[in-house]
This record gives C-alpha cells, structure tokens and sequence, in this order.
C-alpha cells in the first residue's frame, strides 16, 4: 500500500526532534522541511541534555512542541558496546523516558519515538517480524543498548492504556547512506566495511579482517527511505503496536 504524504498535517505544526543533528536524524529533518512544518527545533546535547529531567523540561517548557520524534540515542559500534555497556544502557535508557513522560506531561499531540532493530532476539530470523520481539534475549554485546530501547515500547504502551497517549514505536533496520559515520568506534557495518576496503586499498592488503565469522546476513535500508517511514508514520500510524522500517529481505 503507497501512502500520499499528508501535507496538511504539518500546517502550523511546532516539530520536536531529538538527535536531529545525527545519521538520520538530517534525513528526517529534511523529511519534515519538505512537508512545509511551521517551526522545527532540532537542539544538541550541548543545548539541552536529555538524559537530566530538568533539562528536558527546559526543552519542552522553550519549544512547545505539537510534535515530538525522538531519535536522539548514545550508540557505537561493536567495540563500543563491549566497553561501556553500562553507559549505553543508562543514557538511552533516561533519555527515553523523560522524553516521552514530558510529552505526556505536557499533552504534546504526537510523539514518535523511534527504537532499534537491536532489540530483537539474537536469533531472530531474517527479515524481523514484530511478533519475534519478545521471543529471546538480544545478541549479547548489544543487549544494554537494545533493551533500553526496548524498554520505551512498554512506556509508550503504558501511557497509551493509562493516559491515551497518541505515541507511537517504530524500528528502523542496519541503515546506510549519505553523512553516516566512519570511525570504527561508531560505524555502522555498511561505513566500516567501506573504510576497511580503502584501508586495505591504501596499505596494500590483500584481505579484510571483519567481526564474526563471513556467515551472518543483514536487512539493509537507505536512510531516506526510512525517514520517510518516519513522517508518514506520524501522519497516519496511530496504534500501541511496534513497527518495523526495513526493505524486508536480507544480504548476506
């Protein structure tokens, strides 16, 4: 089923968007300054940190906004999340809720808050079915991040059942595309295999040294394709149940 973007959806809209300066987040932003919204505030950490409540309601209190996404996250690559699990589970796990509980708090009209497919079981078949999400634990170096992602599915089903709340959970799948990052610290694994290639090329390698074992398959998707899942969902998807953004076949 296509969708005509609502553009009348975005008349005189205030938009919220955490992490707006990130890999996806400039894809949405873009997204969203295409559909004509009134104003669009896209602060950095350095303006407001999320993971303080005080400073979420500063952010709210200096915005009002009619609409929130919710991309902001702390991530990292594999090598990130073996070294500080600790920090990636707290800081998503904060910035999550007291966004989506000030958005209740303030009676925004809409919050999307967006998760990850590392939320999944580890052995979940591919591609990811929204019925599989409760069905296993995470592949382990990504469980912290995974399950503080996960843990804003249950907020946004709580405060939708206590407070009719009209916030949604989406999943996007392994981006790629435009302003993604590098760094092998952070790199998602489309970017590290592309920086690991010209390495080799430079230095002279004949191989590339990869995490795992060559066997895993993923399901990519490119990031605009997925900020476009983003708005159309705030236009149209208004349901407690968690959506997957994927191109719905896998690579190996």
């Amino acid at each position: 089923m296509e969708f005509v973007p609502d553009t009348a959806f975005w008349n005189d809209r205030k938009v919220l968007i955490t992490g707006g300066r990130g890999f996806l987040g400039q894809a949405v932003v873009d997204q969203v300054c295409a559909r004509g919204a009134r104003e669009l505030f896209t602060p950095s950490s350095a303006d407001y940190d999320l993971r303080d409540r005080e400073a979420v309601r500063q952010l709210f209190a200096d915005t009002t906004p009619d609409l929130v996404i919710h991309l902001a996250a702390r991530v990292g690559g594999i090598g990130a999340n073996m070294e500080r699990p600790a920090e990636l589970y707290l800081d998503n796990l904060l910035m999550g809720t007291y966004v989506l509980d000030e958005a209740h708090l303030q009676d925004t009209p809409k919050t999307v808050m967006v998760g990850t497919i590392c939320s999944y079981p580890k052995f979940t078949p591919v591609p990811f079915s929204e019925d599989s999400l409760w069905q296993g634990y995470p592949e382990e170096t990504n469980a912290p991040y995974g399950i503080a992602k996960l843990a804003q599915l249950v907020q946004v089903q709580a405060n939708r059942a206590q407070y009719g709340q009209d916030a949604i959970y989406l999943m996007p799948t392994n981006l790629y595309g435009p302003r993604d990052k590098f760094h092998p610290a952070v790199s998602h694994v489309i970017p590290a295999l592309i920086k690991k290639a010209v390495d080799a090329k430079e230095s002279g390698a004949d191989h590339l040294e990869v995490w795992g074992t060559g066997s895993a398959s993923r399901e990519f998707l490119f990031v605009d394709d997925a900020a476009q899942g983003i708005v159309l969902a705030a236009e149209f998807y208004n349901d407690d149940q968690p959506v997957n953004l994927g191109a719905d076949r896998e690579l190996p």
